[in-house]
């Protein structure tokens, strides 16, 4: 494993970090991972093992995440965008390969349709494409709890808010992503100053998945039991997307990148490096998607496997 680098930039004045562990021989463009609202840039091992052998490999605290500085208020996405062009830079990169999940996919996708020539492939999981007044009336709910100081409270309820918890839908290690999930968001409230002004700007973000995008290879992927934005919704989202993929991988939910964790790392390092992807582990059968749309999403559309 090569030894890592910290680097410390700076965009309007916010300081924000980010780690790379060189690949001497890389196969691929270097590979920037941009995950949840309070995940951190040491939260990717996995990454690191399937990923690390093809590229180099970056993970980040952009502003408002980890340790970097906390984000003001009303500031929009545009800062984020410029802050993953600032790691772009600094890597002395002309192209990179983009890899989010979650919160982070609506980052990379305006990146992506910022300076689609300087994104070599994306790779999106995950994807809050829709999300109801309802559930976010539920986590608004749950984020109240931080009034009271019940910090307990409020990780348990997101949890279960983020999670399909339906025994009739099998989710691999569910239990174990239960209490991961819980404990992460204990620990960012109680040891970060900013943590809880990140997670109620996560949940008042209107995260914009409009417009369309061409010129970039992209592939979308659900856990198939996803609970905050359907995989037929996220497979309309795919659709907008010149040429991409949308695939459903067994036996998870939301978190499927706790849940299959090994395989949702072998998935995407092999889209990054151009391999097969009918090969990958745990993966529903891969249905042919309808042609590629560049306008609004329309009506659903079949998910792979579905």
């Amino acid at each position: 494993m090569p030894d890592e680098i910290i680097r410390t930039l700076s965009v309007d004045g916010l300081r924000y970090h980010y780690r790379a562990l060189p690949q001497p021989a890389p196969g691929t463009e270097p590979v920037i991972v941009l995950g949840g609202a309070l995940q951190g840039m040491y939260g990717w091992p996995q990454m690191d093992e399937h990923l690390g052998p093809h590229a180099t490999v970056v993970t980040a605290d952009l502003p408002g995440m980890g340790g970097a500085d906390p984000l003001p208020p009303g500031t929009r996405d545009d800062l984020l965008y410029s802050a993953v062009t600032g790691i772009i830079d600094d890597l002395g990169a002309e192209r990179v390969n983009l890899f989010a999940f979650s919160y982070g996919t609506s980052i990379a996708f305006g990146c992506a349709k910022r300076h689609p020539g300087r994104i070599a492939r994306l790779a999106l999981g995950g994807v809050p494409a829709h999300i109801s007044q309802a559930q976010r009336d539920q986590w608004s709910r749950a984020v109240d709890r931080l009034e009271t100081g019940d910090v307990q409270g409020l990780a348990r309820l997101t949890a279960e808010a983020l999670m399909c918890l339906d025994p009739q839908r099998p989710v691999h290690r569910r239990e174990l992503a239960l209490r991961y999930v819980r404990r992460s968001f204990v620990h960012a409230l109680t040891h970060s100053s900013h943590a809880e002004r990140s997670l109620r700007r996560a949940l008042e973000h209107r995260p914009d998945f409009s417009g369309g995008l061409s010129g970039v290879p992209a592939l979308v992927f659900a856990g198939e039991h996803d609970t905050v934005t359907s995989p037929p919704r996220q497979a309309d989202f795919a659709a907008t997307i010149e040429g991409s993929r949308f695939l459903t991988i067994g036996e998870s939910d939301h978190w499927v990148v706790l849940e299959r964790a090994d395989d949702v790392a072998d998935l995407v390092a092999r889209f990054l490096t151009d391999r097969p992807l009918e090969a990958a582990p745990a993966l529903r059968p891969l249905a042919a998607l309808p042609r590629p749309r560049t306008g609004a999403a329309g009506p659903a559309l079949p998910r792979a496997g579905g």
